[in-house]
């Protein structure tokens, strides 16, 4: 996943063009002269930490997303989710751990798959393309938003790499609400990961799916 990212001027048009609106609607600060530096540290570096997807029985941690984002890489290394790997471009990532996939797999195929690598091909078997599109839709580009700003922006609407929103949702734990009427809200489950870079992400519990 160490792949440089190739970034179109349209794309940088759109990212500075999120990072405005949040600016304006209060989610990302303006940077003053006393701010600490952020680091650069990337997500890839952050889910590659180990050495790679480690399948294993622990559906805490993101052993299938690390496979999606990497079959997706292989397949397409100029796709947009290379972002991840470069830790120079702010942005926020919600990260659906490996019962979420699970989850997903299940409700999809009626069935429950047992290993995280028998999820992982069944999230394969959709096309790369769409697997593309469902992590792109877990990515808000422009934008470092911590667990503290989330709190306090109730009814937030964000902009995802896909193209397709999200609303933030406050009421108890942080809520992540996509466009889709077959899934149930993601809860907030780990919050703040990679917390002083560029580059954030909060753990959900639910992996977030666009309308279509």
């Amino acid at each position: 996943m160490h792949r440089g990212t190739r970034t179109s001027s349209r794309t940088v048009s759109a990212v500075v063009g999120v990072a405005a609106a949040l600016t304006g609607a209060g989610l990302l600060a303006a940077p003053t002269a006393s701010a600490a530096e952020p680091g650069t540290a990337s997500l890839a570096s952050v889910l590659l930490a180990s050495g790679g997807p480690s399948y294993d029985r622990n559906d805490h941690d993101y052993d299938i997303l690390t496979g999606a984002v990497l079959a997706v890489l292989a397949a397409k290394p100029d796709s947009p989710v290379s972002v991840l790997t470069d830790g120079t471009k702010p942005l926020t990532a919600f990260l659906p751990d490996d019962r979420a996939f699970e989850d997903l797999v299940s409700t999809l195929t009626g069935k429950g798959v047992k290993t995280e690598q028998g999820n992982l091909a069944a999230i394969e078997s959709l096309g790369i393309d769409t697997v593309e599109r469902v992590l792109l839709y877990h990515v808000v580009p422009g934008a470092t938003i911590d667990a503290k700003t989330a709190a306090a922006s109730d009814g937030a609407v964000l902009t995802t790499a896909a193209g397709a929103t999200l609303t933030v949702h406050v009421g108890g734990p942080i809520r992540i609400i996509d466009t889709s009427p077959v899934t149930r809200d993601a809860k907030v489950a780990v919050p703040d990961i990679n917390a002083g870079n560029l580059q954030i992400a909060h753990g959900i519990s639910r992996v977030l799916l666009p309308a279509s």
